[in-house]
């Protein structure tokens, strides 16, 4: 039998030179935050070399494509490019941590 994580979302990416470390969360059984909704807590953590991160989103982006393809989710707007994306392309440390 496999290991097998569940996660509601990614709570944090950090890029260090060649490193990429992903932060997968989930909302607290337990913990509610001002407005009584489920504080997101961290579960666990991927670390990659960038190649593979950059790999991992061509096929992610398939995957999506197929969804939308398939009518399983819809587009909105283009999103708009952040600064962060800009700056892995530029190959610069883009984490808010390193500001």
């Amino acid at each position: 039998m496999a290991n097998e994580l569940y996660a509601d979302g990614i709570g944090e990416i950090t890029i260090t030179g060649s490193i990429v470390r992903i932060d997968f969360m989930s909302l607290s059984e337990t913990e509610r935050d001002d407005k009584n909704n489920p504080k997101p807590t961290f579960r666990q953590r991927v670390i990659m070399p960038v190649d593979a991160f950059a790999n991992s989103m061509d096929l992610m982006q398939k995957a999506l494509d197929g969804l939308v393809e398939a009518g399983a989710v819809r587009r909105t707007a283009e999103p708009a490019r952040r600064p962060a994306v800009e700056a892995v392309q530029q190959g610069q440390n883009a984490s808010p941590n390193f500001n």
